[in-house]
């Protein structure tokens, strides 16, 4: 596979889960600002935030250059 085919496909995949990062960050704020709350699905959804955004955070570290240009 080409490299830069590589490249496109990891930062569409990183773009997808920073929509996906925010799409989750809105609706907990929503969840917590309504008044009947369900704690499960709202622990559910934090911990589902945390695990993209380290999927975010290895991406990001795999697209950088180990070393500085």
């Amino acid at each position: 596979m080409n490299p830069n085919t590589n490249i496109r496909t990891a930062h569409m995949r990183l773009l997808e889960l920073e929509e996906e990062h925010r799409e989750l960050d809105q609706l907990i704020m929503t969840l917590q600002q309504d008044g009947t709350r369900d704690e499960l699905a709202l622990r559910r959804l934090k911990k589902r935030k945390l695990q993209i955004k380290d999927q975010i955070t290895q991406l990001i570290m795999a697209l950088s250059p180990n070393e500085p240009a």
